[in-house]
């Protein structure tokens, strides 16, 4: 028997792939990180979170926040890690460097130098695992590790698209029970 991955990574690798929604990559293995603090692999999905928002800041053209992330990514993953979760390790390391060199470099120039790295998975068991969930989602194999569509602007600008009611109705909530309180300093 091979090794167990969690689904949220195999969805990761998915979005990571298929759709390039980088935002949903960082949501899913964030969500997943924080449900599992104990995970002897927590250190390895912070740096794929990290790697996916770098990748989506890039896309957008915020090379400064791409650096950062993809120096930060780089700080967490190794080819050897990599290799644990069914990934050519090696060629992943390669890529992030030169991501990171890249969003270095061009700093104040046009996005249009971005590039999408692939994660090349070399564990059969996971590749059957992705092709099995894109086919459960209706996504096309064919579109699996294709350039991002940068005209697709829900897919490029997702953090600024999304509903955040709930979490503004929280925070309003919040302030409302706080303004209720008894304040315990003024006695």
């Amino acid at each position: 028997m091979g090794m167990k991955y969690p689904d949220h990574y195999v969805s990761y690798l998915v979005e990571f792939h298929a759709t390039r929604d980088f935002f949903e990559c960082h949501e899913l293995l964030e969500e997943y990180w924080k449900e599992h603090p104990a995970d002897e692999r927590a250190l390895i999905w912070v740096g794929l979170i990290q790697l996916a928002v770098g990748q989506y800041h890039e896309r957008r053209g915020n090379l400064a926040g791409a650096a950062k992330m993809y120096a930060q990514a780089l700080g967490k993953l190794t080819a050897e890690s990599l290799d644990s979760l069914g990934l050519d390790g090696a060629k992943a390391v390669v890529e992030l460097e030169a991501a990171l060199a890249r969003a270095e470099k061009l700093e104040d120039a046009i996005s249009s130098a971005y590039k999408d790295i692939n994660l090349v998975i070399v564990d059969a068991q996971l590749q059957v695992l992705c092709e099995q969930e894109c086919a459960e989602r209706g996504l096309a194999q064919s579109k699996w590790g294709l350039p991002s569509e940068m005209a697709d602007e829900a897919l490029i600008h997702r953090h600024t698209l999304r509903d955040r009611s709930d979490v503004i109705a929280a925070r309003a909530e919040a302030i409302a029970a706080r303004k209720k309180k008894p304040s315990t300093h003024n006695r």
